[in-house]
């Protein structure tokens, strides 16, 4: 059950890191308000750096910031290591 969550979690978290990027893409594309850069951050740090990366590369949106392009792969790996952490520590 406790698994369940956690794959829930990471499911929901990347799912709202994707579409964030795609939603501050076409924002930026009608020039109305943006979604702030600390926000798409905390998505990415919460759980959601794969979303995130997946949306960057979708949506071809952030993917020149060089803030982007190193730190969302490295909070990817942040996940990846805490999501097996959870499962070590909860998986059962």
């Amino acid at each position: 059950m406790k698994i369940a969550v956690i794959i829930l979690y990471v499911l929901a978290i990347n799912a709202a890191g994707f579409f964030v990027f795609g939603y501050d893409k076409l924002m930026a594309k009608r020039n109305e308000r943006r979604i702030p850069e600390k926000r798409l951050f905390w998505i990415a740090a919460a759980g959601g750096a794969a979303g995130a990366w997946l949306g960057m590369r979708s949506f071809r949106h952030k993917t020149k910031h060089v803030s982007f392009k190193l730190g969302i792969p490295a909070l990817l790996i942040l996940n990846v290591v805490c999501a097996a952490l959870l499962v070590k520590l909860f998986g059962s």
